[in-house]
């Protein structure tokens, strides 16, 4: 178990992180959103022991997570750490990169380990290209399998999935987090991306304003979303006379209070994204099909 406690954390005298506590459990997903400079890249560094805290504590299981000023050489065996740059050899194959640190000695175990990870990160193919003729996204994948390639009991992942083009995202991202729960290994990824975390976390923090603003699961920050912040990271939302509403929870119907008229419509494939001027405030719905400027409208919210 991951047991954070009272973590602070400065650049010089500028505050990153205040008072941050959590614990998350073995084989755990945790996701930690929140707009850039909220401090998700640095909680990962200071979780990896990478800078030295002003305050607090970390532990995983009986050991302290301390920074360099106790340790000679940053991180631990159980511990690896996948940042957004990538530290590759570029001048050596894929598979020479993801089995550099696995033993010699048990050369069948090494290449059926290393035959394993390729495949999870979709880079078979690949196995005998060097890394420097790679592109960013296939850079990342191999950064990742690296880094599982000892098997490591919690793993920090820095927006994994950036530079990988969307047509691979979907199945690497299945392919990854399954292999996380699969192995019982701890996940903490820090993300922008919603599908990151949809389907795949078991809790997510909202770091905001230096602090947590909530820690609690997907779906249930999904279905009550306390501030405009939270909903913003499941999709358009709209605040119509104090509540928070999605898009998808809009509806056109014959007649209701809520008169509108329409600016714009999106596509967005099964369906469109429309933009409507309601009360001098612009609210977004979704409708099978596309609405003509100008057009007066009534929406119902549903649940």
């Amino acid at each position: 178990m991951l047991n954070v406690k009272n973590l602070t954390f400065s650049y010089n005298k500028t505050p990153i992180l205040k008072d941050l506590s959590f614990k998350i459990e073995q084989g755990e997903n945790l996701a930690i959103i929140g707009e850039s400079g909220s401090g998700k890249s640095t909680l990962l560094k200071v979780l990896y022991g990478e800078y030295d805290l002003n305050f607090g504590n970390i532990y995983w299981k009986d050991n302290e997570i301390l920074g360099p000023k106790h340790n000679l050489v940053v991180g631990y065996d159980f511990m690896k750490y996948v940042a957004q740059e990538f530290e590759l050899m570029p001048f050596i194959s894929v598979e020479e990169n993801i089995g550099k640190f696995l033993s010699n000695f048990f050369p069948k175990e090494k290449k059926e380990r290393t035959a394993e990870l390729l495949e999870v990160v979709e880079l078979t193919p690949f196995a005998k290209t060097k890394v420097k003729t790679l592109s960013g996204g296939q850079k990342q994948r191999v950064a990742l399998a690296r880094a599982l390639a000892k098997q490591p009991e919690i793993i920090l992942l820095d927006e994994p999935f950036s530079h990988i083009d969307n047509f691979k995202k979907q199945s690497l991202r299945r392919n990854v987090f399954k292999y996380l729960k699969e192995k019982n290994i701890t996940c903490i990824v820090a993300t922008h991306d919603n599908n990151d975390v949809l389907g795949f976390a078991d809790r997510m923090i909202l770091l905001n304003n230096n602090i947590i603003e909530v820690y609690d699961t997907p779906e249930a920050l999904y279905k009550n979303p306390k501030t405009p912040l939270i909903a913003s990271f499941f999709g358009e939302f709209n605040v119509i006379k104090g509540k928070i509403i999605y898009a998808h929870q809009l509806q056109v119907v014959d007649e209701s209070k809520l008169k509108a008229t329409v600016t714009e419509s999106y596509f967005k494939g099964n369906y469109y994204l429309v933009e409507a001027d309601l009360d001098d405030e612009k609210v977004f719905f979704e409708n099978v099909s596309k609405l003509e400027n100008k057009k007066i409208i009534y929406l119902k919210i549903s649940k």
